[in-house]
């Protein structure tokens, strides 16, 4: 794109908009500074509030394909890269998530985690190869994500999966976008302009950040990864996170230390057969057999057990 052009576009968009109240911030004491930046962060939330609908409507149809046997693969670029590496390398130790399940690919590759790549999110034909490495199909989901919402991997990586079958999302910053407009669910959470023109790691990344969360969290509770409001498919590979599961048991079951223990040893560690265990009072290969059946819902291979709470 000529350079004009591109300089023109760019001065459509809510990200890159100067705000003339800011001239001077460089000027300020540092404690306004900062509360300059912390109110100018405090839209955020509101922005996402607006968008709700539409992240709940995603949410429902990721969560459709994943229990298809269908793949999370995030695709973005710099910041909004990173924001999808971040999530995804996140799935593993929180929800138990297979090798491969949730996937973050960032222009550049793994080098552009750490470092800027230089043009990696002008290369339109990366974005196909990326996915087509992965093996898209009409299983899995791909999420454009894109602060400006007209960033080529990005926009590519959505037009590409979608020709392959799979369900697209674009996760942007500006209404009206590319990201959008190519996406079957368009997320476009407008935050408004940055503290500092053009940065858009700022509340543009925050939105990412935050509504990266809701998609991958809310989808794992819906895919039973949760009991309640309980981490109960969480991997422990720590002892911090040996300590938590023993600490969810807990909050679950108010069962003793000891019974905890043999239970969690009994079920070679795994938090929902443990509480399915004390609960349902059966033993590890049963337990290990109803979750089976469930397709991993501790609630409903609870309900098939227990008798309904009094109304």
């Amino acid at each position: 794109m000529p350079h004009d052009e591109l300089r023109a576009q760019l001065e459509t968009l809510a990200t890159e908009a100067n705000r003339p109240e800011h001239a001077d911030i460089d000027r300020l004491p540092t404690v306004e500074l900062a509360r300059a930046m912390n109110t100018a962060d405090a839209g955020v939330p509101a922005a996402i509030a607006a968008q709700l609908p539409a992240i709940a409507a995603a949410i429902d149809a990721i969560a459709a394909r994943m229990r298809g046997g269908g793949r999370l693969i995030y695709a973005g670029a710099g910041t909004a890269g990173r924001m999808g590496v971040l999530d995804a390398s996140e799935c593993p130790p929180t929800f138990n998530t297979a090798p491969g399940q949730v996937v973050g690919l960032i222009a550049g590759g793994e080098a552009a985690i750490r470092s800027a790549v230089e043009g990696a999110e002008d290369d339109r034909g990366r974005a196909g190869a990326d996915l087509d490495a992965l093996g898209i199909g009409p299983a899995d989901v791909v999420v454009g994500i894109s602060a400006s919402g007209r960033t080529p991997y990005a926009v590519t990586a959505v037009v590409h999966a979608r020709a392959a079958g799979a369900l697209t999302v674009g996760l942007a910053c500006n209404s009206g976008s590319p990201l959008g407009g190519a996406a079957e669910h368009a997320l476009e959470v407008v935050a408004g302009p940055e503290l500092v023109t053009g940065s858009t790691r700022l509340k543009a990344g925050t939105v990412q950040k935050l509504v990266l969360n809701m998609i991958s969290t809310i989808t794992m509770i819906r895919l039973g990864k949760t009991y309640g409001n309980l981490m109960v498919d969480l991997r422990s590979t720590n002892a911090k996170l040996r300590a938590r599961s023993r600490r969810i048991v807990a909050l679950a079951t108010g069962a003793s230390d000891l019974r905890i223990e043999e239970a969690l040893a009994s079920a070679g560690g795994e938090v929902k057969n443990a509480i399915l265990m004390i609960l349902a009072g059966v033993g590890p290969d049963a337990a290990a057999r109803m979750l089976t059946d469930t397709d991993g819902h501790l609630r409903a291979a609870l309900d098939t057990t227990l008798p309904p709470t009094p109304a």
